[in-house]
Parts: C-alpha cells; structure tokens; sequence
C-alpha cells in the first residue's frame, strides 16, 4: 500500500513523521474523510469547502496550490495505485509545519492521503437499527472551534470507548447546556411528526458535509435545523445518523424507546440517487 505525503507517494509502511510533529504534540490541524466511487471523489465541492474553512479557523497559510482539483488528482492517483478505485475511504490529514510550543513558528499546511478499500454493503442501510446511549464524560461546546474535523479527538475517542464498553454502536455527545450535539462519528437527525430536525452548528456539532448535503438538497420532507434535548430523542419517532461514509444509519434503540426506519429508508434511496 501506499500513501501521498506533501504531494509525494512512498510506501505506507515507512516512518514518516518526527517526535517534533505538531499534530502529535498537540493536535494541531484537522483532516477529511472521504469516499470514492468508481473513481469519482463524492460530494467534493463540500469537502474542499469545509477543509479550507477550517484551515482559515486554524490560521494556516494555505498555500496557492491547495486546491480542489489538486487534492483531487492526487486521491485518485492514490486510490488507483492502491487499487482500491471502486469503493474507498479516504483520509486527507492536514497539521501545520515547523516546530514551537504552543505559539508555532510556522503557519505553513503539511498533509497525509490515505486510502483503504471499502465493502460493498457501505451503500446499503443497515438492516438492524443502531443501539444508542449518552456518553456524561465530556461536552461539546459552541464555538468556532467544535465544528472543525480537529486532530484533537480525545471526547470522540473517549465516547466510542464507552460505547464498547456499554454494548451500543454510537454514543451521543451533548453540549454545555445538555442538549444534543453529534456521535461519536456522525451527526444525529430526528423525525417528528413528518419533520425532519438536526441540531444548528451553534449547538457544538461538527460541520458533518453529509449533514450539509442533506439540508442543501431538495427532498420530501421538511428538514431543517433545530435545538435538541435528550428528551427529543426520547420522543421521536425515527432517529438516524450521517456521515460521509455510511450516508445515512437509523437507530432502531435509545434506553427504552424503539424506533422504526420508514423516513430514513426513504432518505436513504433518495440521497444516494442525488450523490451518484
């Protein structure tokens, strides 16, 4: 296998990086996950504009070259070495360069593009319903920063622990106030009554482009933002999560309550027939 760092492939088994690497020190940058099919990188215009957005949160210097059609080209060189063109996960790691403490001495953008082959089944919905619990340990909070893809994942790594550990697939993570915030890897979405609602951005999500693909597209259903409690959950009748690789998952259990998939199933067909 190999891999594209700064621009150049080598192979993915060599060492790479330095104790020095700041986003080993201090999770200094952020990253993508992607997915390509038949060689094409989906929803790519969303990608790159969350990325660039989040490197000018961060106070990179993006260089002139650091563009869509350039990351583009070299994900697809990638993925075709690694043969993995079909169906793949991408990885697009950015840190900033240089060394310093916490002050950086350099504002300048390095990056990793990883890729792995994916099954098949990624496409299809999840034939069991999801199981679902609250991680207590850590909060979101709404600023600027919680909508970035940070390197810094420590409530994230934290939250799936716990969902091991508790036998469910997702934890959800709330936010200062104790209200919904996104999973562990994914954005939470419920429908209530016909309507479909996400928590806004301010609520301390991540800025998920599937998310965003989903409140940009014209579908069936009235979709659109609004704050959401722990009880909201409890209430609703269907919940589903989102992310760029799985597109859409429905929770069939949250403690007590059950749900039933008949909206997200539609979502479903729906969003894939507007991403392909």
């Amino acid at each position: 296998m190999q891999l594209c760092y700064n621009g150049r492939f080598m192979a993915a088994d060599k060492p790479l990086l330095t104790v020095d690497n700041r986003s080993f020190r201090y999770g200094d940058g952020c990253f993508e996950t992607m997915k390509v099919y038949q060689g094409q990188l989906l929803l790519a215009d969303l990608h790159f504009e969350r990325l660039v957005a989040s490197l000018h949160i961060l106070h990179f210097h993006i260089p002139p070259h650091f563009t869509k059609d350039y990351f583009i080209d070299l994900i697809q060189q990638l993925c075709r070495t690694n043969g993995v063109s079909d169906l793949a996960r991408v990885r697009l790691t950015v840190w900033r360069a240089g060394t310093g403490l916490y002050d950086p001495v350099d504002h300048t953008p390095h990056f990793l593009i990883q890729s792995w082959e994916l099954p098949e089944h990624i496409f299809e919905l999840n034939s069991t319903g999801l199981s679902l619990d609250v991680f207590p340990d850590a909060v979101k909070t709404g600023d600027k920063l919680s909508n970035v893809k940070s390197n810094n994942c420590l409530p994230y790594v934290l939250a799936a622990m716990y969902a091991r550990q508790h036998q469910v697939a997702e934890a959800v993570l709330l936010n200062q106030y104790g209200r919904v915030a996104d999973t562990t890897v994914a954005n939470v979405f419920i429908v209530k009554d016909g309507d479909v609602f996400t928590p806004p951005l301010t609520e301390g999500c991540v800025c998920g482009v599937m998310r965003k693909h989903i409140l940009t597209t014209e579908f069936p259903f009235r979709i659109q933002e609004r704050v959401l409690t722990v009880r909201d959950l409890q209430t609703a009748d269907e919940i589903f999560l989102t992310n760029a690789i799985y597109g859409i998952r429905w929770v069939g259990e949250f403690g007590d309550t059950s749900y039933g998939n008949a909206t997200s199933a539609i979502l479903h067909d729906l969003l894939y027939e507007s991403m392909l």
